[in-house]
């Protein structure tokens, strides 16, 4: 008992800001995005007797993106699932060196894409997210997602022509993927 909650303890500080990075970027709320991550953990507790060694990072994943998936059906009325409106506002990672007329298109540009992206279905945005801004390999989002792998490599295909396609429609050039 003592080691699982070593276990968990090491996990929560290992994870929790990248799963309520996830959320967010899911949720678009900060503080149902900080609820979410917290029933994530609640639920690892109480389901880690069934952990089977899979790699826990996507393990922590999947628990927090059925986490979503449950409270998005509680409020299913609702239209549209709102995003976070800065997307990819990582304050941190931005030099005070930097140009700031780059810094401040780069910043357009993710804000633009961050629109894109709420148009996608949230399993092409879980996909895109966990492989583009969490650099998950196909096999951890194959544990996240619960999919084969062969899956995992057509709905990511898909989700990113469906963005290309949604890009093309606003205008955005783009390097194609062939």
């Amino acid at each position: 008992m003592r080691n699982q909650s070593i276990q968990l303890e090491d996990l929560y500080k290992q994870y929790a800001r990248p799963l309520y990075l996830y959320l967010l970027k899911l949720c678009g709320s900060i503080p149902l995005a900080e609820d979410l991550t917290q029933e994530t953990f609640v639920r690892a507790t109480i389901h880690l007797h069934t952990y089977e060694g899979e790699e826990a990072r996507a393990w922590l994943f999947k628990v927090a993106r059925n986490t979503y998936l449950d409270e998005w059906r509680k409020h299913k009325r609702r239209r549209t699932i709102p995003l976070l409106s800065i997307f990819s506002s990582k304050v941190e990672m931005i030099s005070p060196y930097g140009v700031p007329e780059e810094s401040l298109l780069t910043e357009e540009l993710n804000q633009q894409l961050e629109g894109l992206l709420k148009f996608l279905p949230e399993q092409y945005r879980s996909i895109i997210y966990l492989r583009e801004y969490e650099q998950f390999s196909y096999k951890e989002i194959m544990n996240a997602l619960q999919m084969t792998e062969e899956q995992v490599k057509v709905t990511l295909y898909r989700a990113r022509r469906r963005l290309a396609t949604l890009a093309e429609k606003k205008g955005w050039q783009y390097d194609r993927m062939e």
